[in-house]
């Protein structure tokens, strides 16, 4: 980091340490010893500016402690059939490392439906797994490799995108709004496999609108990518979307070689879903656990990316438009389990 960098670390150092003591507790449970790194992550999210990154940040422990999100690791989705429908709808999954010890995260963008359940449940589903990549994942991997490891490659599969998903553009643009502005520049790298024509069409259109940040980030690959990821990562790291051509993201093809990490059955969703029923029965000694969502407060999203959602929807309708199909964006719904 150059001079200039380096002064802004240390002004912004010198703001949180007037924060009040609420603040620091979740600042601290934020940082997992890093807090440094972690102040780094908010400047580079507001390019190097510190009064607009300490804004971010304390926007950030406000929604954190308002909504009790130190806390949502110990609210397990039960009954696990509910939370199997939630997993089976929401298609997110731990795949391996990367060479360097990234953890790749997968994601089934296309065949995702998240018509199982409330969208406060997709939303609390989110964040916890944001929480247990930041809790446990990410230190286990840094333990592991013998570095600081704090961010992620994220593999987003696009088989089966259909128009139908304008349905789903308000539960994405939340999701993606919640990640913006509370857990900011945690993916190194985002990889698009599997792209169909409508895909294409979107990112035509997006693509000129995003940060030169952002663009950087993303990499659109030929086909499902396999080639390109092996270059850095192993082949019991990719997802089984990728480890042919043509294998697409089925929800439940796991045989032998091909482990469908998107499952409640694979050993990523396993441990995270018992380290939250452990966590709950610490809190809860002697109580049965409650059931019911958890209720987020949804931040407003940055006008660039509304702008952005509203691109992508617009480009979805003029796609529905052309091949005579009628697509009403349905509200979702938002209150109630």
């Amino acid at each position: 980091m150059n001079n200039v960098h380096d002064e802004s670390i240390k002004t912004f150092l010198s703001l949180m340490e007037n924060v009040d003591e609420k603040m620091k507790g979740t600042f601290q449970n934020m940082h997992h010893g890093y807090p440094t790194e972690t102040l780094v992550r908010f400047l580079k999210a507001r390019d190097w500016d510190v009064q607009k990154a300490y804004k971010m940040l304390i926007d950030c422990l406000q929604w954190r402690i308002q909504n009790e999100i130190d806390n949502i690791l110990s609210k397990p989705i039960i009954p696990p059939d509910l939370y199997r429908a939630v997993r089976d709808s929401q298609l997110v999954g731990l795949s391996g490392y990367s060479k360097e010890g990234l953890p790749v995260i997968a994601v089934g963008v296309g065949l995702s439906t998240y018509d199982k359940a409330s969208v406060n449940y997709y939303v609390q589903s989110h964040i916890q797994m944001n929480e247990y990549r930041d809790c446990v994942v990410l230190p286990a991997a840094t333990k592991k490799y013998g570095r600081h490891i704090s961010t992620c490659l994220k593999v987003l599969d696009m088989t089966g995108l259909k128009l139908s998903a304008l349905h789903q553009i308000r539960l994405l643009t939340t999701i993606s709004t919640i990640d913006d502005l509370n857990y900011p520049e945690k993916t190194e790298t985002y990889y698009i496999v599997n792209a169909p024509y409508i895909f294409s069409a979107c990112w035509k259109a997006v693509k000129p609108l995003l940060q030169e940040r952002t663009k950087r980030k993303i990499q659109v690959l030929q086909g499902c990518g396999r080639d390109e990821l092996l270059k850095i990562m192993d082949y019991s790291s990719l997802p089984h979307f990728c480890l042919k051509e043509g294998s697409g993201s089925s929800r439940n093809r796991s045989n032998g070689t091909i482990d469908n990490c998107f499952s409640l059955d694979h050993t990523y969703h396993q441990q995270l879903y018992n380290y939250v029923k452990q966590q709950a029965t610490l809190i809860e000694t002697g109580r049965p656990i409650k059931q019911g969502s958890v209720h987020v407060d949804f931040p407003e999203p940055d006008p660039e990316d509304a702008k952005i959602a509203k691109t992508i929807e617009s480009e979805f309708q003029k796609l529905a438009d052309q091949n005579g199909i009628c697509n009403s964006l349905n509200c979702l719904k938002v209150n109630g389990d």
